[in-house]
């Protein structure tokens, strides 16, 4: 048996040989030996953080800038070409860097005076305590590492739950499981914790839903300067950075339309970033709070932003409605939006910009859109999750004549 060379990276980050053979931990480039031994090759690095591995919360950290973004070209570019679609363009990929991650969600369990806080292990259940973390923000980090004495200092001995962090306009919002404030020690407690580390909005899940404890002032999230209530646990994308480049992706491709949708709107992060001049937006969302934080907002303003609350999945937008538009953003979850995706098919509708989150979702929905008519024109790769395997996209689909 002879040495083999590291030609890709797989879907879940191991390396894969010419021959196909996996080997977890290589980058493209890296030899491997008959023992099964990795020799380093030029797009390997060492991993920043010292709990690279049992950590589940990364899995390419030995790969450098060049191979990273090959990889994440390769998730976006393989699940369509597996369908016979290739993009006309396709744009550099976008990589947000290092301590950029604006959102996280740990879990944490205290058994007498230990107290474990961090993400799964690679490939398990099982916790893994962290003391570091090189992919959120520095602020995101300090209170990610203060949230440690904070269930260090609970009255009870042995707790267990989640911890939800974001960094709005205002500071970090924490939101907490698995803590029952039952006296007013633990009160007091809480409120000295949200004072100290200047919270933007600190609360509690007790199993009702999240009830504020702290708030000094209402908790916002602002897209093109546009402050935009923030409900408890809402979507955000992953990174500032990312945000920018998806709206600006949605923006080039939707240049001249006059009449856009945005269809998955959330809290408005499309609908909020596509004003222009004598242009009309319409934006539909299921989830209550957020459609009623952007119509709040767009009011407020005075913006031609047109709300309505409606479940996309249930009650897609037909083609008598979609025919009135020009152009329209298409921003699902990771099940795609296969009906919503038919409607569009069978509709006038001349330009679509697609944003994903899953390439397998997305290959299926543009080969619907393809035979119907549709030629994808444009891709966006966007690496958002830094060192992760979960990728992101924007695409503009264009209908021929």
């Amino acid at each position: 048996m002879s040495d083999e060379l590291i030609v890709r990276i797989a879907a879940r980050g191991d390396g894969v040989t010419a021959s196909g053979r996996h080997v977890a931990g290589a980058a493209p480039g890296d030899t491997i030996a008959p023992d099964g031994s990795i020799m380093p090759g030029p797009h390997h690095v060492t991993p920043p953080c010292p709990h690279f591995g049992p950590c589940g919360g990364c899995q390419l950290q030995h790969l450098d800038e060049a191979a990273l973004a090959e990889f994440v070209r390769d998730r976006v570019t393989g699940p369509l070409a597996a369908k016979a679609i290739f993009a006309r363009d396709v744009r550099a990929v976008h990589l947000s860097p290092p301590r950029s991650r604006r959102r996280a969600s740990l879990r944490f369990v205290r058994k007498g005076g230990r107290v474990t806080l961090g993400f799964a292990g690679q490939g398990s259940h099982q916790l893994f305590d962290i003391r570091a973390c090189e992919i959120v923000t520095p602020r995101l980090h300090d209170v990610m590492m203060a949230v440690r004495g904070l269930i260090a200092k609970w009255p009870e001995s042995r707790v267990s739950g989640q911890v939800e962090l974001a960094e709005i306009d205002q500071g970090v919002d924490v939101l907490l499981t698995g803590l029952v404030p039952s006296s007013l020690a633990s009160h007091e407690l809480l409120a000295e914790f949200a004072k100290v580390h200047a919270l933007a909005r600190l609360s509690i899940d007790q199993g009702f839903g999240p009830e504020t404890q702290y708030e000094p002032v209402p908790a916002t999230v602002s897209f093109s300067e546009v402050p935009v209530r923030f409900p408890h646990a809402s979507f955000l994308q992953a990174t500032r950075d990312g945000e920018a480049a998806l709206a600006a992706a949605a923006r080039e491709a939707l240049d001249g339309c006059r009449m856009i949708a945005d269809l998955f709107a959330g809290l408005g992060s499309f609908a909020l970033q596509l004003g222009a001049p004598g242009r009309r937006i319409y934006a539909a969302e299921a989830a209550r709070d957020a459609i009623l934080a952007l119509k709040t907002a767009a009011d407020a303003r005075q913006l031609p932003v047109f709300i309505e609350h409606r479940d996309l999945f249930r009650n897609p937008v037909q083609r008598d409605m979609l025919d009135r538009f020009d152009g329209l953003v298409l921003d699902p979850p990771r099940a795609g939006a296969e009906e919503q995706v038919v409607a569009i098919a069978g509709s006038r509708l001349k330009r679509l910009c697609y944003v994903s989150c899953n390439p397998a979702t997305f290959a299926r929905d543009a080969r619907i859109l393809c035979d119907a008519g549709f030629v994808l024109d444009t891709l966006w790769p966007v690496g958002q999750f830094r060192w992760s395997t979960h990728v992101e996209l924007a695409s503009l689909f264009v209908r021929q004549d």
